[in-house]
């Protein structure tokens, strides 16, 4: 009986061993006969892909129309400011992110208005108490309100440029703003000289508030100092965008760098992030900064567990999204087009520390180019719409094709480039 059991078990196993034996060759052979499937796997297929279409599901979603962090940009002119004509003495720039408070949106914003439109930075030297060298330089932070988004009034000046050598003497600009304990505070660039005397180089203070509508109150020093000599941030802290994040303030900041003022030409731009306790400091700069390596202006709002960036201009991973999980470790969520130079978007969870941000749908943002001509250099504020929010679902924005006319492709032209490329002297 023990011998017939010890054969039943013996054939029994080798039957279970044989199975296993061949299970590779025949999964090999299914695997080798698979082809990436005509409907869309909600994960990604466990068969050998290419890289390409491993990376489809990297991203929030594998089909771009149905990540949240994918859409179209559509842009509107705000009714309501006036720029004297577009004759270049009157620039409104580098909005914030809008707030509302009382049953209206606030915005604040860089306003210049002087006697004559910038010269440029590299006449800087020529920069007079009244000749500004650059759009943002003599500048003040003025602030409007709207009750649709749309419409907005200028309601004055928020914080004026000291009286020199006050930090800030010279121009105050690219505020953004933070609620915290129901007080206010902005975060602005503070320059000494005028831009491009070497180049931007400005720290970032800030300014309090017990309301929206002020007064404010200048702390008169710098907030998020430059990096030591040799650090990436050597020269630069700019463009503050505080969140609340972990119960802390997380301000992410930008600085060019690899350029000034020995080198022009070959400058390069990140994005590093400083973290604080109370908005008066101190703020500590992460470790890993650069947190992000592309992009110009800085524009991150709260997303699911995360935060999530716009990265414009700049960099080889400019015009994407991207998503961090921690707020630290950013990585690409989608590609975009026509994106919002300097955003700030309309954002209700920014301070409220929020574990399920549940992103934007529109904001506000510059257009650099306004004028009609150089000598008429100014910069205008517009409304941006998208749908980057859990909670709207436009297929309209999601969608991949737009489409512009031909003009707009040959007002691109190669200018003095084309006889060069035509073979002619230029």
């Amino acid at each position: 009986m023990k011998f017939k059991t010890f054969i039943c078990v013996s054939l029994a196993l080798g039957f279970v061993w044989s199975c296993k034996q061949a299970e590779p060759k025949e999964q090999k052979e299914i695997i080798a006969n698979q082809v990436f499937p005509h409907k869309m796997p909600e994960e990604k297929p466990n068969f050998p892909i290419s890289s390409a279409a491993e990376r489809m599901f990297d991203y929030p979603a594998p089909r771009v129309q149905d990540n949240e962090l994918f859409s179209q940009f559509k842009y509107t002119r705000l009714e309501g400011l006036d720029y004297n004509g577009g004759d270049g003495t009157i620039t409104r720039r580098d909005p914030s992110r809008p707030v509302f408070v009382n049953g209206k949106y606030y915005m604040w914003y860089t306003k210049r208005h002087t006697k004559v439109p910038p010269i440029g930075w590299n006449r800087a030297d020529e920069a007079t108490d009244e000749i500004p060298s650059t759009d943002w330089d003599l500048c003040d932070l003025w602030y409007a309100t709207s009750e649709d988004g749309f419409t907005w009034e200028e309601q004055g000046v928020a914080v004026a440029r000291p009286g020199k050598p006050a930090l800030g003497w010279r121009s105050v600009a690219t505020p953004d703003i933070l609620v915290w304990k129901g007080k206010y505070y902005l975060y602005f660039q503070a320059f000494n000289e005028p831009s491009g005397t070497r180049g931007d180089w400005c720290p970032i203070s800030m300014a309090y508030a017990d309301s929206p509508d002020g007064p404010w109150t200048h702390v008169g020093k710098i907030v998020v100092p430059f990096g030591k000599k040799g650090e990436w941030d050597q020269d630069q802290t700019q463009d503050p965008h505080p969140i609340v994040y972990n119960g802390k303030i997380y301000l992410y900041y930008k600085a060019a760098y690899n350029k000034w003022p020995d080198v022009r030409d070959k400058y390069a731009v990140a994005h590093g992030l400083a973290i604080a306790e109370d908005p008066f400091g101190p703020f500590e700069k992460h470790p890993l900064n650069p947190v992000l390596n592309s992009g110009h202006e800085t524009t991150y709002f709260p997303f699911k567990e995360g935060i999530a960036a716009l990265a414009i201009k700049d960099g080889n991973e400019a015009q994407t999204m991207q998503y961090a999980e921690d707020g630290v470790n950013f990585k690409i969520a989608s590609t975009v087009e026509l994106t919002p130079t300097a955003c700030g978007f309309y954002t209700p969870d920014a301070f409220t520390g929020t574990k399920d941000g549940r992103g934007v749908t529109w904001g506000v943002c510059h257009f650099i180019n306004a004028a009609n001509s150089k000598d008429k250099k100014h910069s205008i504020i517009a409304r941006v719409d998208c749908d980057l929010s859990l909670d709207v679902h436009e297929p309209w924005l999601k969608s991949t094709g737009v489409w512009h006319r031909p003009e707009v492709y040959f007002k691109q032209g190669l200018g003095n480039l084309k006889a060069k490329r035509k073979g002619l002297p230029e």
